[in-house]
């Protein structure tokens, strides 16, 4: 078997796996681990989590939030207090309550007028409206003020139950559920992580290699995304911080199983390491490169979302794919080369052996979908499209309050006794601010409309009045959403007032309109970037059509059969606003990943052994690898669900489901049998593409790159 030397592999490829080299890799990285630590652990406490940074930039609703700060901080919650005794509040429990609003004033964070108590018209629930103000702490600032107001509603007179509703209710308990929220994600993929590899490698000590690598990768990452939202301005949430764990480990991983199983192949092909790892880096190189510049530039398109938390997700995504891309292609080839052949212990890849791809259990697969390639991929994809009809089923206009949450927590519940005793919308106004001229006409309107019950007094600061109306309806449904649709088509006619309306409802409701939006423009931006990377690197138009067509019909019946699970298995009441678009980004970004590694080695096999036996070759080679990164990555996504949040598991769900069904069914049996149909034509109109020329009755082949691969171009037969 013929060796080449490794300065064949070009000098990059040969860096991190050089007998002196891999030493400088190593020590570099350990000095950068070291120094990311710090800031890593300082990210939590850079996120902004305030109204602003989940808005629609430009939104009506924004700019009121903005524009209150005149009045009050545009980070004042209100936090409702609702007291109830059914057979009727008494004048010691009106005292009692009254004792401690005065407590409420006192507390951090409370720096305006607490209102109340209000006694509700059937005098069996009292309402108290207490205004926190977190300033730029955000949720973690919240959770301890709501608690503070816990401890002192406690000692309510005997017999009267409390809660704590509002949106600094609701805000309170989301501060919990995120609590740790790195932790516990970081905890869950590695976990994860750790038993698929030790399945897929079948060894004790290999998979600390990868995970070691992830778990630099993640750090760094962090790192980097805390110097940014520091000092280049990324906005960063609670959202995009649990995203990127996951997202850095689940791609990670993915680049670090082909990059081993690749290593392994060499490894009995160069009987020196080195030299294996070099060829390992040059042949699967680009196939990593293109996948990682796909998942970053599909990612980068978010910023041209109106959503301000979808806009920030973008770069926090991409910058961590970028890190696990940099550090899988250089930490970990030299961490694997420095540990030597022993390291996949107890079954080592020796010199000269065989690695029985040719009768593996993908290479039995190819053979049955040859025999009817052009059945299959019919079949499969009408399997497909009829999963896609569960889209039907799909509520993606939002949850509400009370739907946001696995389980009842006490806001929820809080907000079911607010409805039964005061009007729904008491505690979430609709906000106005107008001009003060013609703040008493903009009074008078308001109060006119339908769906307003009551509108208090207007407060004036600077030319501008602002404004408070109590809805009839709850402040999450669609009623309450048509009063401010109609109150703005009112207000907005009125001239010279320039009113703006804004308020809880005016927020949801332009969230959603924003998230349609971004759905209709950054879709089609996806496709279009990821096609024409596909395009360049198979270097044909064919190829990366039909494979976007597929990713695409994978994502409508991921998300068709999600939808059925989260309405009859789960009990979802719905779906939020950004899951389409978040799934479709994560589903293509990430799921195109697998049609690069499967159609890199058949265009590298296809140039020796012609596109019918390279499609046999690549998915005998890359299935079971493929097969792995699918479950480290739908396994990492599906740890989304450990947060008692729905939003996040529809997200982990859905992804997950994608990603599980590109990896079997999308990439091994619809790819491969177009490619078997389609043949050549695959590639049109690159040089692969032209009919074979014949010498001596044989297929001319590059003999240069035949043997230079040894005995990699073994022929599966086919049929």
């Amino acid at each position: 078997m013929q060796q080449t030397s490794p300065n064949r592999f070009g000098r990059l490829a040969a860096f991190p796996s050089g007998r002196t080299t891999k030493w400088l890799v190593l020590a570099f990285w350990l000095v950068v681990f070291v120094l990311a630590f710090s800031p890593a652990s300082k990210l939590t406490g850079a996120e902004e989590n305030d109204s602003v940074a989940w808005l629609p930039g430009d939104a009506e609703s924004t700019a009121v939030l903005k524009e209150m700060n005149h009045f009050q901080s545009s980070e004042e919650i209100p936090a409702v207090v609702i007291y109830e005794r059914t057979a009727g509040a008494t004048t010691d429990d009106i005292a009692a309550v009254a004792g401690q609003v005065k407590q409420f004033q006192d507390l951090d964070h409370v720096k305006s007028q607490v209102v109340g108590p209000l006694p509700s018209k059937d005098r069996q629930s009292l309402q108290v409206i207490v205004p926190v103000d977190p300033g730029s702490d955000g949720w973690q600032v919240i959770g301890t003020a709501v608690d503070s107001m816990r401890d002192i509603a406690a000692g309510s007179p005997k017999g009267m139950t409390v809660h704590i509703t509002g949106p600094g209710g609701y805000a309170a308990d989301s501060s919990k559920a995120f609590n740790g929220i790195d932790g516990k994600l970081l905890y869950s993929a590695v976990a994860v992580v750790v038993v698929i590899l030790l399945v897929t490698y079948r060894s004790p000590i290999l998979w600390i290699l990868p995970v070691f690598s992830g778990v630099v990768s993640l750090l760094v990452a962090q790192a980097a995304v805390y110097f940014l939202a520091t000092k280049g301005g990324l906005t960063v949430n609670a959202q995009s911080a649990g995203i990127l764990t996951v997202l850095v480990f689940g791609a990670g991983t993915d680049y670090a199983l082909l990059l081993v199983a690749r290593y392994r192949e060499e490894l009995r092909r160069h009987e020196d390491r080195h030299e294996a790892m070099a060829a390992a880096l040059h042949r699967c190189g680009a196939a990593i490169l293109a996948s990682g510049s796909t998942v970053i530039a599909g990612m980068l398109c978010l910023l041209f979302a109106s959503m301000n938390s979808t806009q920030g997700l973008g770069p926090v995504a991409a910058v961590g794919v970028a890190v696990a891309l940099l550090v899988m292609l250089t930490l970990l080839p030299a961490l694997l080369v420095i540990c030597g052949r022993w390291f996949f212990w107890p079954v080592h890849p020796t010199y000269g052996s065989s690695d029985h791809t040719e009768t593996g259990l993908w290479a039995r697969v190819g053979r049955r979908i040859a025999r009817r390639p052009r059945t299959t991929w019919v079949v499969t994809s009408l399997v497909l499209a009829v999963a896609s009809l569960g889209l039907l089923q799909l509520d993606a206009h939002g949850l509400k309050n009370k739907d946001s949450y696995y389980g009842r927590p006490d806001s929820v519940v809080g907000e079911a006794v607010l409805a039964r005793h005061f009007p729904a919308g008491s505690g979430q106004p609709v906000v106005v601010i107008a001009n003060a001229s013609h703040a008493g006409a903009v009074r008078t309107a308001l109060q006119d409309t339908e769906g307003v019950d009551d509108v208090a007094p207007p407060l004036t600061k600077g030319g501008r009045s602002f404004l408070q109306g109590t809805l009839s309806d709850p402040p999450d449904s669609q009623a309450a959403k048509d009063t401010v649709d109609r109150a703005r088509s009112v207000l907005h006619g009125l001239p010279g007032a320039q009113a703006r309306v804004g308020g809880g409802t005016a927020i949801v409701l332009d969230t959603l309109r924003a998230s349609s939006s971004d759905n209709r423009l950054i879709i089609p931006v996806v496709l279009l970037v990821v096609f024409v990377i596909l395009m360049m690197l198979l270097r044909a138009l064919v190829a990366p059509l039909i494979l976007v067509a597929t990713v695409v019909l994978s994502f409508s019946a991921a998300l068709g059969l999600s939808a059925l699970l989260f309405k009859h298995v789960f009990g979802f009441a719905g779906a939020d606003t950004s899951l389409p678009l978040f799934v479709f980004v994560f589903l293509v970004a990430l799921g195109i990943d697998y049609n690069i590694f499967l159609m890199t080695r058949v265009h590298e096999e296809a140039k020796v052994a012609g596109t019918r036996q390279g499609a046999l070759i690549g998915l005998a080679a890359t299935g079971g690898v493929i097969t792995s990164a699918g479950l480290v990555l739908a396994g990492t996504f599906a740890v989304l669900g450990t947060l008692p949040v729905v939003a996040f598991a529809e997200i982990g769900v859905a992804v997950a489901l994608g990603v599980l069904l590109d990896t079997t069914i999308v990439r091994a049996v619809l790819v491969t049998a177009l490619n078997l149909d389609l043949d050549r034509h695959m590639w049109w109109p690159s040089r692969l593409s032209r009919p074979p020329e014949r010498v001596g009755g044989k297929h001319r082949a590059d003999r240069a790159d035949r043997a230079d691969r040894g005995d990699r171009d073994r022929v599966l037969p086919v049929g």
